[in-house]
């Protein structure tokens, strides 16, 4: 693997950018220099360090270990360890399978998160089309319950939903059949797969995205919340959803502006500027804006976030008015147009 990784970093104390270089590749001042990390650039309390892409090549877990979150976020030396950019060769990741189309569409996350049975969840499902959804999702705490068989649940949306709306089954789960249980779901009827990246771990997008499902990865930030809603240590959350970009989902999301998780506006505005960034040879994936969003506010969302290739996804705030989940969806896509 030819190339360079480019990492910018908030660091403290000044004048420490060469300790972190040596912590992510020697790990001791000396030793061969082919390896070595080195300071670009140090200046007011930001550092950028460039690493040969061979120390790690397209190994996605050794990058996150090294560069991303690796030890010099745990040495006590430093009082500010913060990774706020991340630039990696062309061809190292992969990237989307599906590029995003260039529109704006309308998705819903099947509530409540837990307790609901196979028909109950078609039932929703078929709402959430009805309504004129493009995208309907498990929730990122549904996996495989004794109440709602993964392959029952899979098979009872399947015919529920009519062609061309995407089902995102959350096959998070046990690392050792990741694969198997995708190819699984696509087989009885998915046409989408959703993994809570961040606890799974992030190199499970790409593995999912290197398996040739056929249908889109959409990937969860679940798992993200301790990496990044730190302002001394961790990494920004542009840079999550630049990786996760990378790794190779096709919905990627960002958050929304003034909505219940922790993005603030400028956050949301960093993470859509990281998907949509031009990169040689990768496609953008759909920026998926959700937490909070509703009928009432979807329009004003969309035209925040300008452009084309976004998704609004509504989670509770769908189910809270008076006609339902399909009635939200309906009003949330007639306020798009």
């Amino acid at each position: 693997m030819t190339g360079t990784i480019r990492a910018t970093y908030e660091l403290e104390p000044v004048g420490r950018a060469d300790a972190l270089a040596l912590e992510a590749s020697l790990g001791m001042p000396t030793g061969p220099g082919f390896v070595r990390g080195r300071v670009v650039e140090e200046t007011g309390g930001r550092a950028v360090l460039e690493f040969p892409a061979a120390n790690w090549g397209r190994n996605l877990p050794m990058l996150v270990s090294s560069v991303v979150a690796g030890e010099g976020m745990e040495d006590r030396s430093f009082t500010r360890v913060r990774l706020v950019d991340l630039v990696l060769p062309p061809g190292m990741l992969p990237g989307p399978a599906f590029p995003a189309p260039a529109d704006v569409g309308v998705g819903a996350i099947v509530k409540p998160s837990l307790g609901l049975r196979p028909p109950e969840v078609a039932d929703v499902a078929a709402a959430v089309a009805a309504g004129g959804a493009r995208l309907v999702k498990d929730d990122e705490l549904m996996g495989d319950p004794e109440w709602c068989p993964l392959e029952d649940r899979v098979k009872a949306v399947a015919a529920a939903v009519p062609p061309g709306v995407v089902y995102c089954v959350n096959v998070t789960g046990p690392v050792e059949g990741l694969v198997d249980r995708a190819r699984r779901v696509v087989d009885l009827g998915a046409t989408g797969v959703m993994i809570n990246a961040f606890a799974a771990g992030l190199d499970t997008v790409r593995a999912l995205r290197d398996a040739g499902l056929g249908v889109p990865i959409l990937a969860h930030r679940v798992g993200s919340g301790p990496w990044v809603r730190n302002e001394r240590f961790g990494v920004a959350s542009s840079v999550l959803a630049g990786l996760t970009r990378l790794a190779g989902a096709d919905y990627v999301l960002v958050g929304a502006f003034g909505g219940k998780l922790f993005d603030t506006d400028e956050e949301v505005d960093a993470q859509l500027a990281a998907v949509r960034r031009p990169l040689d040879g990768v496609a953008a994936p759909v920026a998926v804006l959700g937490g909070g969003i509703g009928p009432d506010n979807a329009r004003d969302q969309a035209d925040r976030a300008g452009g084309t290739g976004l998704l609004l996804l509504l989670g509770s705030a769908a189910y809270r008015g008076p006609g339902g989940v399909g009635t939200a969806v309906r009003e949330t896509v007639e306020a798009l147009r």
